[in-house]
């Protein structure tokens, strides 16, 4: 068809609002619109300067021929001679060409509503390069199917529903809101529900919708109508859980069928939740699926208990479990057996959530589990738990570990346990475990004797100690090289907690090498070649206690003095004091120094004297005693660091009383303690107050007998002070400070009878309390 256009047509005459479907006419091509070149409709019409329009692109290939030709430009359809080849663009043709195009694909359209069989033809205009004509046609597809069922099934055919679905990521929000329309209207009908959610994105691109904020609000309702009508189906509903929509999974178990029960609890349990999540799932569905574990058949049962196992694995949810009641019939699970009891394998995923649970924190005492108000860590409870761990295979033996782990963690139900291990005989064959090969198995097995060590070091020493082995695994766990692990951290806290006196295991530990094994550790560590994890600290800790144990049997273990000589334990214990932060590691060190500086007097080597009178005898000028140089003025004989442990000869004295400022009244006691030794019998103490003088550690000494911040602290540093003031100069000095005299008055009056006699003797030396011994010379 043609026409004619004279060019009075106001293509903004007409708006979107104009086109109306009862337009069923296409409207006339004029002739205007053709290029008289191509004889097409033009798309990007230019005008020359006489005024005649062509196509772009075909009159620039006109004058390029031209040009090669040898011929000047004239006109195509006036072959007259052009002065100038400028083209100027036809804006006001251009966009009424535009205009007219959209309307008759329009009009197109509107014809097609007339008749269902051409749907195919109506979808076949979404792939239309105008906006406005692909939001056209979802609008109108959506028309096409409003309360016609089988209109809806035509529109599914093929891959009408996919390329629908591709709208919902378009950048334009109307052809969003266009699509999202048009598919709310097919997910009313069922069969098509399963369609839609079969469709690769459909339900995460519809489920991100209803969650967005830059989203049209009237998009976004429609959104979550679309995906309420496809909860009709259970696939769905399993992608909208997947994808983060989760309520309508959880109203199926509250509310659904009992195989969509079933169906649901079991995909709950595969789905991987974020913690705030299990919270939630926890407060809405906790109960009923503990209501499912404790009633339903095996296969139910089975169900709900891998989505407890789920659910608990996060503190918070666990505690909202166990108020909804899951800890009776989880108990009751684990100990029942004949015919109604569970298979081994999900024995362990009970064992599972009850280690979940009971590692949760809340206190399970309070939860009566059985008759006469038992509970968990009820001697029998305990004894069926021990039980089990001894006739069940290493997965469910972990967990049942971990369960008596969580139960030794709390101060409220640690004694418990303790006291079921040791009327049930258990001890030998938890340690057993540690030898196993399945590494969680055996961590579990460490970490529960670490707990138990507190209250059953002795036992635990005697078990490890013999030729067994365990404790060589405990070594061996202790010194892989594999940078720093829970287990490792664990282990050496485990070996810490046991008698530090224990002669026996020391010996063994020193036949097995196991200290040359630990010093090696604690070294690297120091020194920044094995670097880590959030375990440094605590395996530091552990491995300095263990370490620290082999100065207290000095005077009985003469391999304990040469270890020590060998690899400088007194130096590495003085640089430990620096270990700031770290006041376990500051504390033992002081300690270990303590026992290395006790020992120093029974080491140094005395000078031999001739007897006096004898130089005289033979040499009449030498008539004084002889004087040797070289010597340490507290010990009296040649001392060293490594030989003898003296802490002059270390530089350790200044280090310690800085330490007599620390925060940590057990770093400070500790500290005061290795300073004690300096003013001990068997040394000289005058010589011992010369040096505190000069490392300026008398007034720290005194600070600390004024503070009081503990009783053992006023115990030493009373103890210290009196050692003090034997030295004329000090005693003159401290006696008039009043504070002094008030804090051993008050040691006098209220410390204990030991101490208080040792104050008396103070305020004596400070003229305090008169003196009788010179009037009543017999009286001690």
């Amino acid at each position: 068809m043609a026409g004619s256009w004279d060019g009075s047509y106001d293509p903004g005459s007409q708006s979107d609002e104009s086109f109306h479907f009862e337009r069923l006419h296409i409207e006339p091509l004029y002739d205007a619109f053709i290029c008289p070149l191509t004889k097409q409709v033009m798309h990007d019409p230019v005008t020359l300067e006489n005024g005649q329009t062509f196509e772009r692109e075909a009159i620039e290939k006109w004058f390029k021929e031209c040009k090669e030709n040898g011929r000047k430009p004239v006109c195509p359809l006036t072959q007259k001679e052009l002065k100038s080849t400028d083209l100027n663009p036809s804006i006001a043709l251009r966009n009424t060409i535009e205009e007219w195009t959209t309307r008759n694909e329009a009009a197109q359209l509107d014809m097609a509503l007339r008749n269902a069989d051409l749907i195919p033809m109506i979808v076949d205009m979404l792939k239309s390069s105008s906006r406005k004509v692909r939001c056209r046609t979802l609008e109108t597809l959506r028309v096409v199917v409003e309360e016609d069922a089988d209109n809806k099934e035509i529109l599914a055919e093929g891959d009408t529903v996919r390329t629908i679905v591709k709208f919902l990521s378009h950048e334009q929000s109307k052809e969003r809101e266009e699509a999202v329309s048009l598919l709310y209207e097919l997910s009313k009908s069922e069969a098509l529900c399963e369609k839609i959610g079969s469709i690769n994105g459909a339900i995460l691109i519809l489920v991100g919708m209803t969650s967005s904020k830059s989203e049209n609000i009237l998009t976004v309702e429609k959104a979550d109508k679309t995906l309420e009508n496809l909860e009709k189906c259970e696939n769905n509903v399993r992608q909208m859980a997947e994808n983060g929509r989760l309520q309508p999974l959880l109203n199926q178990i509250l509310e659904g069928p009992p195989e969509t029960k079933l169906s649901m609890a079991g995909y709950l349990g595969e789905l991987v939740l974020n913690n705030d999540v299990k919270v939630h799932v926890a407060r809405t569905v906790g109960e009923s699926l503990i209501n499912i574990m404790k009633s339903g058949n095996m296969q139910s049962r089975e169900a709900a208990l891998k989505a407890l196992n789920q659910i608990s694995s996060y503190e918070a949810s666990s505690k909202v479990l166990i108020e909804a009641g899951i800890l009776p019939p989880l108990v009751k699970d684990l100990f029942t057996v004949g015919a109604n009891q569970l298979p081994m394998r999900l024995k362990e995923v009970s064992a599972t959530i009850l280690a979940n649970v009971v590692n949760s924190g809340y206190d399970v005492d309070s939860i009566p589990i059985g008759p006469d108000h038992q509970t968990l860590v009820s001697e029998d409870n305990v004894h069926n738990l021990l039980h089990l761990i001894s006739n069940t295979g290493p997965p469910i033996e972990c967990k049942l570990l971990q369960v008596l782990v969580g139960l030794t963690n709390s101060p409220t139900t640690v004694l418990n346990v303790v006291a079921a291990i040791k009327s049930s005989g258990a001890t030998i064959s938890l340690v057993q475990f540690i030898e196993v090969p399945q590494k969680d198995l055996r961590m579990a097995a460490i970490k529960l004797l670490q707990n138990l060590s507190p209250f059953m070091g002795q036992e635990l020493a005697d078990a490890l100690r013999g030729t067994v082995g365990q404790l060589g695994s405990l070594i061996r766990v202790i010194s892989e090289n594999t940078g720093i692990s829970e287990e490792q951290a664990a282990a050496a806290g485990l070996l810490a907690e046991l008698p530090e006196r224990d002669l026996g295991l020391t010996r063994q530990m020193l036949d097995d090498g196991a200290f040359k094994l630990i010093i090696s550790r604690v070294v690297k560590i120091r020194q920044g070649e094995i670097r880590g994890t959030r375990f440094v600290t605590p395996i530091l800790e552990g491995l300095v206690r263990v370490l620290a144990r082999v100065t207290y049997v000095l005077a009985d273990e003469p391999d304990a003095v040469a270890l020590c000589r060998e690899h400088g334990l007194a130096a590495l214990f003085i640089e430990l004091l620096q270990a700031n932060g770290l006041d376990n590691v500051q504390m033992v060190s002081a300690a270990a120094l303590e026992n290395l500086s006790q020992e120093s007097k029974n080491l140094t080597r005395l000078p031999e004297l001739p007897p006096p009178g004898f130089c005289a005898s033979i040499f009449p000028c030498f008539s004084k005693q002889a004087v040797i140089t070289g010597l340490c003025k507290v010990h009296r004989g040649t001392c060293s660091l490594r030989e003898t442990f003296c802490l002059l000869e270390g530089q350790a004295v200044d280090k310690l009383v800085a330490l007599l400022d620390h925060t940590n009244e057990k770093v400070v006691e500790a500290a005061l303690a290795a300073i004690s030794t300096l003013l001990d019998d068997g040394v000289d103490i005058e010589q011992g107050v010369i040096v505190l003088c000069e490392a300026e550690g008398i007034k720290p000494i005194l600070d600390v007998l004024l503070e009081k911040r503990t009783e053992n602290l006023r115990r030493r540093a009373v103890w210290v002070v009196e050692r003090l003031l034997r030295t004329e100069d000090i005693a003159y000095e401290i006696s008039g400070d009043q504070n002094v005299s008030t804090a051993l008055v008050d040691a006098f009056h209220h410390a204990d009878y030991r101490t208080r006699q040792i104050a008396e003797r103070a305020l004596k030396h400070v003229d305090k309390i008169p003196n009788f011994s010179g009037i009543f010379p017999n009286m001690g």
